[in-house]
């Protein structure tokens, strides 16, 4: 999972790795707002490269100037990636910038320490100077040190910068990433230094160890709130299925404990899965493959007795909040459970789609990704309705990605 760069800022400073002063910006409408003073850059959020090139960054010097470059950022595509948000940032003055990183190298199984005198935008000037230093065992100051010499530091930068690399490295360790970089990392004419730009690249496998770095992902969006059972009610009322009163005749509901953590972006696909990590990792996989997010929602489940219990209600709740957002065109549903839990899952979902065909919402799309369930028996019993069944996630994102477009 990778995060953006005001996500990436975030972690940074927490760490004590100095960054400027900075504002998110949701709406050009903010700027109108900003606490920085002018001059400031505003860099659009997405998770690709090259936005210096691409137009993505715009020195500006007055608020209405400021409003009209947002605007233009808002709806300039990186390599087909909107941004959701844009970072105002104060304008710095670097008479030097270097590049800086931490990867785990997968053929030493160390992590790689990687440095270069000439960071910035000129990437292939940065590859052809990069060096190397392997961790190959307990870190100890001495390896950034070690980089520092190597890249032809000098002086008090030498302390300064191996300074902010063992930052990095214990960054690097508590949140069990796959890299760390900034680049670049800017040197003012007297010396002070100051990381202008970042990334951070979390193992998707870790993420269940990092509920941290999950809440800092849902801050990257406008409405992010966990629903409770005293607000499925509400739920209820506005339904595109009136399945208020989904256990009989009775009026009558009776609500199992449970919460949905809902989060809403502005895309066009939602995304329903069954646990923070699946969720966040769904989410990235489909940015990744170009797709946009509309919102995604994660089903906390308990064992199987309890899962017998409320899964029903939980998913028909769960799949018409998602469903009902005008924007919404594909909902990917990625399930990993027993085989219990998948065979409940698909006459959940066979019941669903039932009720949407019978009111005539045959607009949104349907993916279901199961693992750990009988695939060939989700197929045929859902044959027949607007669902594509598929086990691998990878496929399965693609398939949904292309049927929002």
């Amino acid at each position: 999972m990778d995060l953006l760069e005001y996500q990436a800022k975030a972690l940074f400073s927490e760490m004590g790795i100095p960054v400027l002063p900075s504002q998110r910006i949701d709406y050009p409408k903010d700027l109108k707002r900003l606490k920085i003073p002018y001059p400031v850059v505003l860099k659009s959020q997405v998770h690709t490269g090259e936005r210096s090139s691409l137009g993505g960054i715009k020195f500006v010097e007055n608020t209405i100037d400021a409003v009209a470059a947002a605007q233009t950022i808002f709806n300039l595509p990186i390599k087909d990636e909107y941004p959701v948000v844009l970072l105002a940032e104060a304008k710095y003055n670097a008479a030097q910038e270097l590049y800086l990183a931490i990867v785990l190298d997968p053929i030493v199984r160390r992590p790689l320490l990687l440095g270069s005198k000439q960071g910035g935008i000129e990437a292939e000037t940065t590859i052809k100077s990069i060096q190397k230093v392997v961790v190959n065992q307990e870190f100890s100051p001495f390896y950034a040190r070690r980089l520092m010499v190597k890249i032809g530091m000098e002086g008090k930068l030498i302390e300064s910068v191996s300074h902010i690399v063992e930052k990095m490295y214990q960054l690097f360790l508590e949140k069990d990433l796959d890299l760390i970089e900034i680049n670049p990392l800017g040197i003012s004419p007297r010396g002070e230094i100051m990381a202008l730009d970042g990334k951070v690249s979390v193992n998707d496998y870790a993420l269940g160890r990092h509920p941290d770095l999950v809440s800092i992902v849902g801050k990257n969006i406008s409405n992010n709130y966990e629903i409770k059972q005293k607000e499925v009610k509400e739920i209820d009322d506005s339904s595109l299925l009136g399945i208020g009163n989904i256990n009989g005749d009775s009026n009558e509901r009776i609500i199992p404990d449970y919460r949905l953590k809902f989060t809403e972006l502005q895309g066009n696909i939602a995304i329903v899965c069954n646990g923070e990590g699946l969720t966040m990792a769904t989410v990235d996989l489909v940015v990744q493959a170009q797709g946009k997010p509309a919102n995604f929602l994660n089903i906390k489940l308990g064992d199987y007795l309890e899962v017998k219990d409320s899964l029903r209600s939980q998913m028909f709740a769960a799949l018409d909040l998602v469903s009902k957002k005008e924007n919404v065109k594909v909902v990917l549903i990625n399930f990993i459970g027993i085989v219990e839990t998948s065979d409940e899952l698909i006459t959940i979902v066979y019941e669903y789609l039932n009720k949407l065909n019978s009111i005539d919402q045959k607009k949104i799309k349907f993916v279901l990704r199961l693992l750990g369930g009988r695939i060939s028996k989700a197929r045929e019993r859902l044959s027949e309705l607007p669902v594509e069944v598929i086990e691998n996630l990878e496929d399965a994102v693609s398939k949904a990605v292309s049927l929002s477009k």
